[in-house]
């Protein structure tokens, strides 16, 4: 017969050991040095619920976001939300960078991302030409790059200098489209708000960029409020910002290619939509520049599903390839971007299903 005492040491290992293995919680979420970012990140949050109701209540009957023909919404909402949880973030990562001796950082990046968030409140006030917006996201890509450097890309080492120009324009390319990903997938209640916050969150664990979770801690203000039904919306100044801030974080990291693609795939659910909406308008020959409804997100909402239910399964698509990166590294990395276009194809037969049946 099994001595108890043994056995319950031999569970408590075991259970230690894989708990250890699965959370993986990096030592430098305990250091003495970050000690001040969670009582930043409480702050952020607490400040993030206050900000944004704030300008909802002060600016809502002014900045409203009007339903068209477009639009995944049936009433005026009003937006520019999104300037809440990033003025929480400027002042609270200037605090947590003025604590940690890293502000002239801190500083240089806020400078990139200014002409971007000053560009998306005027469109979201007066809504400018979209070749001013795109000279301005080229203008904040550009200048990212060439401060943080291009993305791994190890099949152009072997030409050199020229191989390095060419990344520099690809990863220039790259961060422009996915700063447009975002704001094109802003048009559902909690959608690029919640995914954002686990994806940054993940970026932040994974790349050892704590000044991050103040982030996580303002969007999660923001989604309180963006929530379905929404308040509040955060319009191009909030979705650009995110996926602006997303693209420079990846860029931010020291490892190894292999680990940096893998991190990428976090960004999978919003750029496998984007990209399979933007093939599939142009095989219909339809102008892919101009505005829509036929993302899958919003085609899902169409279907007859709620907001709610299709931001939830956009976040449960997140936090599992999360969790497949963290647990099996580059395997789960590939199985991540697999299933992510896999589940691209399951949710396009879905649809025709569903609209085939609304139609009898």
């Amino acid at each position: 017969m099994i001595n108890d005492t043994i056995f319950h040491d031999f569970l408590v290992e075991r259970i230690g050991t894989n708990i250890s293995y699965l959370l993986q919680v990096p030592d430098y979420l305990y250091s003495s040095q970050n000690s001040g970012m969670w009582a930043n990140s409480s702050l952020s949050l607490l400040t993030s619920l206050f900000t944004v109701r704030l300008i909802e209540r002060q600016f809502g009957r002014r900045l409203l976001a009007i339903p068209n023909d477009r639009s995944s919404h049936s009433q005026p909402t009003p937006t520019c939300g999104g300037l809440g949880f990033i003025l929480v973030f400027l002042l609270t990562s200037l605090a947590y960078a003025y604590q940690t001796g890293t502000l002239g950082a801190t500083t240089c990046w806020w400078l990139i991302l200014a002409p971007l968030v000053i560009i998306g409140v005027c469109d979201d006030i007066w809504s400018l030409p979209s070749t001013w917006r795109y000279l301005v996201q080229l203008f904040t890509a550009t200048t990212a790059v060439l401060y943080l450097g291009p993305f791994p890309q190890p099949w152009l080492d072997a030409y050199g200098d020229f191989g390095y120009a060419v990344a520099v324009i690809l990863t220039i390319i790259g961060m422009t489209a996915i700063i447009n990903f975002y704001n094109f997938m802003d048009g559902l209640d909690g959608l690029v708000g919640s995914v954002a916050a686990i994806q940054i969150a993940f970026i932040a664990f994974s790349t050892h960029q704590p000044i991050l979770w103040l982030l996580v801690a303002a969007l999660c203000g923001f989604v309180y409020w963006n929530w379905a039904p929404a308040k509040i919306f955060m319009g191009d100044a909030g979705s650009t910002f995110l996926g602006a801030i997303i693209s420079m974080s990846l860029l931010n990291q020291h490892q190894s290619s292999i680990d940096s693609w893998s991190i990428f795939v976090i960004i999978m659910p919003i750029v496998a939509d984007a990209v399979y909406t933007i093939i599939r308008r142009s095989i219909n020959r339809e102008n892919i520049f101009r505005a829509h409804r036929s993302h899958l997100y919003q085609r899902l909402q169409q279907s007859g599903l709620p907001h709610s239910t299709v931001a939830g399964i956009y976040l449960m698509m997140t936090v599992t390839i999360a969790l497949l990166v963290v647990n099996y590294s580059y395997a789960g990395a590939i199985a991540s971007a697999i299933g992510s276009i896999c589940s691209v194809f399951i949710v396009e037969v879905y649809l025709q299903t569903a609209f085939k049946s609304q139609d009898v």
